[in-house]
């Protein structure tokens, strides 16, 4: 089981891409919907993009500026990273309000915060923000995020890159994946410093040239996904192209549980797991648990010997996998913000819907561990984040089969 190229870094990567002045490329990009969404807001700008084998090409070099297709960005969320390059590219950007997955509110305030600090103007009208710079253009500043959020922490990079002057931004989210952004903006000249802790210092400079291949960072949260169906229902599998210290809050939570982790390199072999111990977990921002991994450990923590506890403390809502796990008879509920998962013996395959990206990871771990088959619909929601899921779990000897999906007829995919 190999890793494919993060989700999370690949959304934002794709869109700083128009920041630069030569064609772009990237290696180990994940065969995602979200990528072919993107290549499709590409190309309403004139941007030419190639994907084939894991290596996704952009030509920026004859952009225009045009309105952005809405289904599109409606499709997902981290479209609003167009927000940030389109205004460091063009000085100005439109775009309709991004959608993605429904899991509470995800406010942009803390996007626009840090445009109006660096000089721009925006105004809100019919679902559309239009954001505008005067003629000097925008300008270095000390941005404060009011919280931490990967999403701003982004856009507020991209926007000041190209910035006249030093941005401050203090209060930064530290993922692993805006230190990759940061990787690639540098390696094509930009200056940001201070990527993976919370003040990052951007020198704005006039030009971007990529000179060499970027490859992405392996996603963690696929790789987490996978730890815990292994945990769940494997034989003994190693989990390959992980970066360990992305995941250590993870492992640490089945390390507790009693799952006898070998922790190499670049792979982690998961063996059969028994008796296994409940535990506690509490989403944070990084280096904490993440809050994309608590659905998908929840599976295994049906095999614990006692409750255990989940408290989400990033998104509250993120709770459409509890109906849908109810349906297949796991013994699990939401009260007062905070999902109680308790020892669940049996289940039973059913018709499950996946709400969205994550909790369909869960159901999917659900439908292997179950007895009878199990139908996931709405399934383009685990597409959106899952590199060839059907292919990866197919090798590991799982009966997996994508029975219809419009999107993917459309796009010409198995």
């Amino acid at each position: 089981m190999t890793i494919g190229g993060a989700k999370n870094s690949t959304v934002a990567l794709i869109p700083a891409a128009i920041l630069a002045d030569t064609p772009v490329r990237f290696d180990m990009v994940p065969d995602i919907l979200d990528v072919h969404n993107l290549m499709l807001i590409l190309k309403s700008m004139n941007v030419h993009s190639t994907f084939e084998d894991g290596v996704l090409t952009i030509d920026p070099t004859e952009i225009v500026e045009a309105p952005l297709p809405s289904k599109a960005i409606k499709s997902l969320r981290a479209s609003y990273y167009f927000m940030g390059s389109l205004l460091g590219r063009f000085q100005r950007a439109t775009l309709s309000f991004p959608g993605g997955d429904n899991i509470g509110p995800r406010p942009i305030d803390q996007h626009i915060k840090a445009f109006k600090a660096l000089g721009a103007t925006v105004t809100e009208h019919a679902n559309t923000v239009h954001i505008t710079t005067g003629p000097a253009g925008l300008h270095g500043a000390r941005i404060f995020l009011d919280v931490v959020s990967v999403g701003a922490t982004i856009n507020s990079i991209l926007a000041a890159v190209k910035a006249v002057g030093t941005t401050v931004i203090e209060n930064a989210a530290k993922e692993p994946e805006i230190i990759d952004i940061a990787t690639f903006l540098n390696n094509m000249g930009a200056h940001v410093r201070g990527a993976g802790t919370d003040v990052i210092r951007i020198e704005g400079v006039s030009t971007l040239r990529a000179m060499n291949t970027h490859t992405i960072i392996p996603d963690r949260i696929e790789a987490g996904t996978y730890l815990s169906m292994a945990a769940a229902i494997g034989d003994g599998v190693v989990v390959k192209n992980v970066i360990p210290e992305h995941l250590e809050s993870f492992t640490a939570k089945m390390i507790e549980m009693g799952v006898q982790l070998e922790i190499d390199e670049d792979s982690i072999y998961v063996p059969r797991a028994d008796h296994l111990k409940p535990i506690q977990v509490k989403t944070m921002p990084f280096p904490g648990f993440a809050t994309d991994l608590q659905q998908p450990l929840t599976p295994l923590l049906m095999r614990a010997d006692g409750s255990s506890v989940v408290i989400d403390t990033i998104y509250p809502k993120r709770i459409k996998h509890i109906a849908e796990l109810r349906k297949m008879g796991a013994q699990i509920r939401s009260e007062n913000g905070t999902i109680i998962v308790d020892p669940t013996e049996h289940l039973e395959g059913s018709v499950v819907q996946a709400g969205e990206i994550r909790a369909g990871a869960s159901l999917v771990i659900a439908g292997l561990m179950a007895e009878g088959t199990t139908v996931i619909t709405e399934a383009d929601n685990i597409l959106r984040g899952y590199d060839r899921i059907v292919a990866k779990l197919t090798a590991l000897n799982a009966d997996v089969s994508i029975v219809s999906s419009e999107s993917l007829v459309e796009d010409g995919r198995d």
